[in-house]
């Protein structure tokens, strides 16, 4: 029988997202053997699913298909960067995609709900959370999209133009992540909270100057700011010296809308500290 150490639970723990405790019964059960440990927690997983329920997904997975006139984007999670690259996790992705693209759907909820079957039987067999996210259909004249490995996708929809410029503008919004399309639509609130921030760094600076010279000088990091902070004004990422929106307007095209998803953004992370716990554990068991 090989010993039972820390790290070898730990690398189970990982592996699996089991508790420290249940990582080492099994380790135990199993003789050391890690891989046979694994295939035991798999087989009682459909026992445990409704319990993975609870564990925090946020690594995973974004598809994209698109037609040229339609695309449909979604995100599914994983608790672990390691199983949203094991085939049984691209699998489900895909079968969630093609449903929710061939059903035409427009919101999350159904695709969960038809998909519960396969998802519950996944997380039993994998022995992590998995969950469909959200999803997104866009639809135009034109439509192209872009996927950056597995982690950000994006989807535009242009009138006019080609699928290639789609394509193109798309690479662009995977790497710039503007937060607007046009500089009209950056909100009043955002442009003072820009301007405060910018009175706060630069207060030396300004100290003593003339009320227009300072707002001159406010009025040019504003101009930055909605150059920065909106797609038609950024640089494009191909060519620095024509602005996204000029390079759609030299091909006859306008930009009607983007769509960028990128894996896990906006969910709280838990910060996991495995040597704490291990101390946790230890204290618990000393009092029994």
């Amino acid at each position: 029988m090989a010993e039972i150490t820390a790290a070898l639970v730990k690398e189970l723990r990982e592996r699996t997202g089991e508790g420290m405790m249940d990582c080492k019964k099994a380790l135990t059960k199993a003789g050391g053997d890690i891989e046979k440990a694994i295939d035991d927690m798999r087989a009682s997983g459909a026992i445990k699913a409704a319990k993975k329920a609870g564990n925090v997904a946020a690594e995973g997975a974004i598809s994209i298909k698109d037609d040229g006139k339609v695309a449909v984007l979604i995100e599914v999670n994983s608790q672990t960067d390691f199983l949203a690259l094991q085939d049984d996790f691209k699998a489900f992705v895909n079968e969630s995609l093609e449903k929710a693209f061939a059903d035409k759907l427009t919101d999350a909820a159904p695709l969960i709900e038809a998909q519960e079957t396969s998802r519950v039987n996944l997380v039993a067999k994998v022995g992590e959370n998995v969950n469909i996210r959200r999803l997104a259909r866009v639809e135009g004249d034109v439509v192209g999209s872009y996927l950056h490995g597995n982690k950000i996708g994006v989807a535009v929809v242009l009138k006019g133009g080609s699928v290639e410029l789609a394509r193109d503008i798309a690479m662009h919004v995977a790497a710039s992540n503007p937060e607007f399309l046009l500089p009209s639509e950056v909100s009043a609130d955002a442009i003072e909270r820009e301007k405060a921030v910018f009175m706060s760094l630069n207060e030396d600076k300004i100290k003593g100057k003339p009320a227009n010279i300072v707002e001159n000088m406010v009025g040019g990091r504003i101009k930055k700011f909605l150059a920065e902070a909106s797609l038609v004004e950024q640089a494009f990422v191909k060519n620095p010296e024509l602005t996204v929106g000029a390079l759609a307007k030299q091909a006859g095209a306008e930009i009607v809308s983007f769509t960028r998803f990128a894996v896990g953004e906006g969910i709280e992370k838990p910060v996991d500290n495995f040597a704490d716990e291990v101390a946790a554990q230890v204290a618990a068991a000393s009092k029994q």
